[in-house]
């Protein structure tokens, strides 16, 4: 059963962000990334442009050292 957590505010005026704080630590690294990139693949959809192959998962063809 998927626990869901909520946290009603002012939108305006209130600064404490402990509930978000405290809901993006628990959920730890690989959920935050991917709600990252839904976040970028929607401004990206929205902005009119292709959201298929992000540039953060494009695939190097060479590495060469300096």
């Amino acid at each position: 059963m998927k626990i869901i957590e909520e946290n009603y505010q002012r939108l305006k005026g209130n600064k404490d962000r402990s509930f978000d704080i405290h809901y993006w630590q628990s959920q730890g690294d690989l959920a935050i990334f991917k709600a990252a990139s839904e976040m970028i693949r929607d401004y990206l959809l929205i902005k009119g442009k292709n959201a298929d192959e992000l540039r953060i998962q494009r695939t190097f063809e060479s590495f060469q050292k300096i």
